[in-house]
């Protein structure tokens, strides 16, 4: 498929406003949105703001990359070792989301979980206004072209491979059950067309329901952490 051509750039402080929206709608139509955020009601108010917080916290300790008409916009982080538990990032959600913190700070912590150790780039979030498709994929295939190393990304839903980021080359591999009663989330890997070796990565995971998110631990039943 052939797109327009798109102008990327990196984002700044003047795009949080315009670019949390397209993140909270894009989170919105997930299935993970109901889980984290079960009152329908709060639900857009809530996904705003940890939009936003997603959006502050790219720019402070990642990058932000989005089109130049803000349609479409994600958030990396280089991870060449795991990440260190982050005692400020849980209070963060709490300033922000309140009673709703909870169970943002239980994602977080099955992500955390379950990343893999193989040096990587990690493709945190990602949203796109809805029908921008051309725009969607010139923002994550123009970081693409930059990468030296594997990139890793996860996705809710019952098809991974129906993904846009399966179309643009990632593989679904061990899906993670989030619990309590949460839907599926799948650990997407993608390397370049020219080193598509193993990456080791097992099956299946289920993330222990009693995890303990403030402490930013969760005891999966597999080890989940390769390659």
């Amino acid at each position: 498929m052939t797109f327009p051509k798109t102008v990327i750039r990196r984002a700044a402080v003047e795009d949080i406003d315009p670019l949390s929206r397209v993140v909270a709608d894009t989170l919105m139509a997930q299935p993970t949105a109901a889980w984290l955020v079960p009152d329908a009601a709060e639900r857009t108010g809530v996904l705003l703001g940890y939009a936003r917080l997603l959006l502050m916290r790219g720019l402070n300790e990642g990058q932000v990359v989005a089109t130049n008409d803000q349609a479409a916009v994600s958030v990396w982080y280089s991870r060449l070792e795991p990440p260190a538990p982050a005692a400020s990032w849980v209070y963060d959600l709490q300033r922000i989301l309140g009673s709703h913190a909870p169970r943002f700070a239980l994602l977080h912590a099955y992500a955390d979980a379950v990343v893999p150790h193989t040096p990587h780039h990690y493709l945190a979030h990602f949203g796109a206004r809805t029908g921008q498709c051309g725009a969607a994929h010139a923002v994550l295939s123009s970081y693409h072209r930059e990468l030296e190393l594997p990139a890793y990304a996860e996705v809710s839903g019952a098809c991974p491979r129906e993904s846009m980021i399966a179309r643009l080359g990632y593989e679904p591999r061990s899906p993670v059950l989030l619990e309590p009663g949460g839907p599926v989330l799948w650990r997407m890997w993608w390397t370049s067309s020219g080193d598509r070796g193993p990456d080791g990565l097992p099956c299946r995971v289920r993330a222990h329901r009693f995890a303990m998110p403030v402490c930013r631990r969760v005891v999966p039943a597999a080890s989940p952490r390769s390659p």
